[in-house]
């Protein structure tokens, strides 16, 4: 089992950007962590499953103040959400950030009958399903399609891109051709058969997200790509699906 504190890792990217996650888990599980560094405060976009607290053991989201955004409400995304006094997320999954029951958050197929191993390369030390359970947090603000978010010294758009989930956001900044796509697209299997998903909605994001041009796109699993990769993912995507 893995002790609390080498539970997370913080790896640093260009432009301010660090990714904290939890090494632990598989890529498929492992939520990426994005926090980014703005002149006035900080950015953190999801909080990971939360076996363990994430501010006691990450000394970077304790520098400054931080705003947490929920790309959406599923349990690897809003662990730890509780811990932060600013917390913002789309209306359509506000009620679920405010209430995260296992069901509504898909933790219920993980609680029961030793399902919750294929969640770890080695679980969280005291780690027990049947008694996991998410922290209410009401967001303190909501996030529509193209409201900016700002740091100071610079700016991301909100974009809408539900599919996975109806509230799925992700954030664009133009200045560095970042993307912040989380679970609409990254580059491994996407999921769109869980509660919440709907494919005519994934598609709509699908072709909206292929108008930009990312020079980076950090997703919600799995490592961040390229332009050329994003694209590829887009039209396979939309080809398959139909």
């Amino acid at each position: 089992m893995i002790s609390e504190k080498d539970w997370y890792e913080t790896i640093p990217f260009a432009d301010g950007i660090t990714l904290i996650h939890e090494p632990w888990m598989p890529f498929f599980f492992r939520c990426n962590m994005w926090h980014i560094r703005g002149r006035d405060r900080d950015l953190l976009v999801d909080t990971g499953l939360g076996a363990f607290p994430l501010r006691r053991n990450v000394p970077i989201l304790n520098e400054r103040p931080v705003l947490c955004v929920s790309s959406h409400t599923h349990f690897d995304h809003i662990g730890m959400t509780a811990e932060f006094e600013e917390r913002l997320v789309h209306p359509l999954e506000a009620d679920i950030l405010a209430d995260p029951r296992n069901d509504a958050t898909l933790f219920e197929y993980y609680a029961h009958d030793g399902r919750d191993a294929e969640l770890f390369i080695a679980p969280p030390e005291g780690w027990d399903a049947q008694s996991y359970s998410i922290k209410p947090a009401p967001a303190t603000g909501l996030l529509e399609h193209g409201q900016r978010i700002d740091l100071g010294d610079r700016s991301f758009e909100v974009l809408h891109t539900p599919g996975h989930s109806p509230g799925h956001i992700s954030l664009w900044e133009e200045a560095t051709g970042t993307l912040i796509a989380q679970d609409v697209i990254y580059d491994g299997a996407l999921v769109t058969d869980c509660d919440g998903a709907d494919m005519a909605d994934y598609r709509r994001s699908m072709k909206m997200l292929s108008e930009y041009q990312p020079r980076i796109v950090h997703g919600g699993h799995f490592p961040s790509f390229g332009a050329v990769r994003f694209h590829q993912l887009i039209a396979e995507f939309l080809h398959e699906a139909g």
